[in-house]
């Protein structure tokens, strides 16, 4: 049965439980600052078409850290909004040192 969040403040723990495995969160990070390179590339240099590959890029780093790590399916098919903000919000929490890549739990 899938749970009902009522904010992004509540669905973000559940988030980041989701992605609690080190290789899982590094591949999110990667396919994250790949679509962030991609996108000032784009700006830069006028090529326009290359902006379809951000969701092959993303997604697919995403879904191999979950279906070959973390084990589970990704919250993206569940929570397809929650999960898109989760995404960037995980990687500025990676960036400022919030949410760490491995944990001390891991």
């Amino acid at each position: 049965m899938q749970k009902k969040f009522n904010s992004f403040k509540e669905f973000y723990p559940f988030y980041l439980a989701e992605h609690a495995n080190p290789i899982c969160r590094l591949l999110h990070f990667i396919g994250s600052l790949s679509i962030v390179m991609l996108l000032v590339f784009v700006l830069l240099s006028g090529r326009w078409p290359y902006l379809i590959a951000m969701p092959l890029i993303g997604y697919g780093f995403a879904w191999l850290g979950h279906y070959a790590f973390e084990k589970n399916q990704p919250a993206t098919f569940r929570y397809p909004f929650y999960s898109l903000i989760g995404d960037w919000v995980m990687f500025k929490d990676i960036l400022l040192g919030k949410v760490k890549i491995k944990d001390k739990s891991i």
